[in-house]
Parts: C-alpha cells; structure tokens; sequence
C-alpha cells in the first residue's frame, strides 16, 4: 500500500529552507532570552538555550515521524468481529501553530472495523504524532481520523478532542477553564444517527460505569 500522510506546512517549508542547526536553534534561544529583557550570561540562564532545544526535539518530535507506517500492521484474526472499538481518555499534549503555547487535553478515536483492526497503541501514537508538531485543534482532529479512514479502511472512524488552549486561558482574552470540543466523523459515524450516538454515550459515560 503506498499511502502518503498528509504534509504539514512545516514539513513542506522544510523541503525550501534547510533546517537550522543545533547551535543556530540555541543562539536563537539567547536572542529570545535578550528580547525579553535577561541576561543568557547569568548562572541560572546559562544551560537553558539548550534545555529549551532539547525540550522542542521533544514537543515536535512528531514531524520526523510517520502516522501511516504507525497504522501499517493490522491484524485479520478477528473471529468477526465488527463493532465499535473506542479508546477514549487520550492525553494530548500540543501546541498551538498562532503562539506556540501549550494545548493540553483529551482525545477519544473510535472505528468501526471492516475486515482488520489495528492494536490499540497504534491510534494512541497516531494522535501523538500529529499532536508533537504545531496545529490548531481543528486540523488535528481531521488529521487522525482521515490517516485512521485511509489506512484502515474501516466501515467509519470518529475522533473527538476536548482541550484547553494556554493561547487562551494564560494571555489574550484570559478565559481559564475554557474547553474547545472538536470532532470528526467519518462513514457509519456521520451516516448513522445511531452509531454516533453510541460512540458519545460511551465516551461521555462516568468512568466507574465504564469499569465497573
């Protein structure tokens, strides 16, 4: 199967500019700390260019990484079968494309199978890759559910993400406890009232009776 993920624009600029070095990304980090009115030459400020490169290698570790070859193994033995599999609860650690400050919050990925289904961890790193690069909340919810739909193929795929952007509740308008809730539903999950309706019962259900 040769499936390409869809590029970010990041990934498309990088085929234009080369990518700055480590010690480039570091003097950038000195320049910011200057900008904001510090000293990058005092003791407690004098490893943080390179924590902060370090702490981005992993905040953005997502754009050298595949979301298609993450889903590339799937299993048939099923024993038949074909309803919903959901996993909800995902944390989600982001950031935002406009400021680059934190989104933090919670996915819930659901597909219904047709002929094969995936390990579960696959939907969990699916959403971390697309998560560890800059987004907005609304391109990366239809980023995991299009990559989920055109990989597996499955009979529908409905991806829901409710997070809290730090772009809005640690400056602007300063609205905390605010939540974004964006979905995506594809297939038997937009068609079918009654199966988008299962998939939100499930993943609005208190968790005691999920366990219990």
């Amino acid at each position: 199967m040769n499936i390409q993920a869809p590029a970010s624009a990041a990934e498309a600029a990088a085929t234009l500019h080369q990518r700055p070095s480590r010690e480039e990304a570091e003097a950038a980090v000195r320049t910011m700390l200057l900008w904001a009115g510090d000293n990058p030459d005092r003791e407690g400020l004098l490893d943080t260019p390179a924590r902060v490169v370090r702490s981005y290698e992993a905040f953005f570790s997502g754009y050298g990484e595949d979301p298609v070859e993450m889903l590339a193994r799937s299993f048939e033995e099923t024993e038949g079968y074909d309803e919903m599999v959901v996993l909800r609860d995902i944390r989600l650690e982001s950031h935002c494309e406009h400021h680059m400050v934190p989104i933090i919050g919670r996915a819930h990925i659901a597909y219904l199978p047709r002929d094969r289904v995936v390990g579960i961890s696959k939907l969990a790193r699916v959403m971390d890759i697309y998560s560890k690069r800059l987004q907005i909340q609304e391109k990366l919810t239809a980023q995991i559910a299009n990559t989920i739909n055109q990989v597996l193929k499955p009979k529908g795929v409905a991806v829901v993400i409710e997070a809290a952007h730090e772009c809005m509740t640690t400056r602007g308008v300063h609205k905390p406890g605010v939540t974004m809730v964006t979905s995506r539903m594809l297939g038997a999950f937009r068609d079918n009232s009654d199966t988008r309706r299962e998939f939100l019962a499930m993943i609005s259900a208190p968790r005691s009776a999920m366990e219990g």
